[in-house]
């Protein structure tokens, strides 16, 4: 048996809202599921084994009418419950139901559990302050990366890497000196840093400038990494003149945001990596927004070839045991979050095969 790499009980995000408009429907990937979304009736939207029982075609290809998914193929038309409603002069009330998901549309993002619908529980999403509230911004994208989504979590959650891979934007030297501090909330893991007295670097000189302040002086800087299950990261960052408070400084002293990091699983080696950053200073600045937004996105493509090409690495040498230092806690303690959440899962599933007896074997 396949040995599961991700939880699948759980809400990823699976594509921005705008994505799934109109009659088109969206077929992607997520934790192993090819999965079609639509907007079905009232716009709600709807998620179903992107799979036509007919002919085995991608549902997604096809189109939506009358709130139904309408395959493309033989104009089989599917309902949000994965039956079968009709097909053109055929009967076909007796075919299959597909699977369909349990799915939510929340914070501009369109939510979907994997994993078995009935243990779905949406007041599972996590809540986001900054989405729904006017005193914040926020801009961001999406990047499909052939990679390990744990490989991504390392990433965020030891951000040493800025110094090296983003040196023209976000990286300097102090962040390597300054020491990193991890601790364990139950599912969550915190790393954070912090670094004083120093110059801003190139991105958040932009920023400080964005928020009306000065570029050319000594600023107090932080990055506060916090991870929870099952891939999520939210980074508190940040930089504030010297001496005013550093995190807990007032707006009119600083710039800071949070670093939204999605991490969705496609494969076993290839994630949706939806990105973006939430300010709460000069919100209604979108001109702003687009800029910081049009930063971001050249900062992460830069960890993009990082992370392929490590990830390539890793299968072609996959038996070399890599090292871990101090400042890789972070996505360690991270890691074992996820595992411990997995062997819950599959003791889960042993337990209800085994409550549902012994296989029964029918004959035709």
């Amino acid at each position: 048996m396949k040995q599961q790499t991700y939880p699948k009980n759980a809400w990823y995000v699976a594509a921005m809202s705008e994505e799934v408009a109109g009659s088109k429907p969206l077929g992607r990937k997520i934790c192993g599921e090819s999965i079609a979304f639509y907007r079905s009736h009232d716009d709600q939207i709807a998620a179903v084994l992107d799979f036509c029982p007919h002919r085995g075609a991608a549902l997604s290809i096809g189109y939506v009418e009358d709130g139904l998914l309408v395959c493309g193929y033989h104009g089989l038309k599917m309902g949000a419950d994965g039956k079968t409603k009709s097909m053109p002069l055929q009967r076909v009330q007796g075919f299959p139901c597909m699977k369909s998901y349990a799915v939510e549309e929340r914070y501009g993002f369109i939510w979907v559990w994997p994993g078995e619908q009935s243990k779905a529980d949406r007041a599972l999403i996590p809540h986001l302050e900054w989405a729904d509230n006017p005193e914040w911004a926020y801009g961001g994208g999406l990047y499909h990366i052939n990679c390990d989504y744990r490989l991504m979590i390392d990433n965020l959650m030891d951000l040493t890497h800025e110094t090296y891979v983003h040196a023209s934007s976000i990286g300097q030297k102090e962040i390597d000196e300054s020491p990193v501090d991890t601790k364990v909330d139950g599912d969550k893991v915190i790393t954070s840093r912090f670094m004083e007295n120093i110059m801003p670097p190139p991105f958040w000189q932009a920023a400080l400038r964005g928020n009306g302040l000065a570029d050319d002086v000594a600023v107090d800087r932080w990055q506060i990494c916090r991870f929870s299950p099952p891939s999520h990261v939210m980074i508190d960052v940040g930089v504030a003149h010297a001496g005013h408070g550093g995190f807990e400084a007032s707006n009119d002293h600083k710039a800071s945001s949070t670093v939204v990091d999605f991490i969705t699983p496609e494969s076993d080696t290839s994630i949706w990596y939806f990105w973006g950053m939430a300010r709460n200073f000069n919100p209604e600045d979108k001109a702003l927004t687009d800029n910081i937004r049009e930063g971001q996105g050249a900062i992460f493509a830069e960890d993009l070839e990082v992370l392929e090409r490590q990830q390539e690495n890793l299968l072609a040498f996959p038996d070399y045991d890599l090292l871990k230092l101090d400042i890789d806690a972070g996505g360690v303690q991270s890691r074992k979050i996820i595992e411990r959440i997995i062997a819950q899962e599959q003791q889960a599933n042993v337990e209800t095969v085994a409550s549902d007896g012994p296989l029964q074997v029918i004959s035709f």
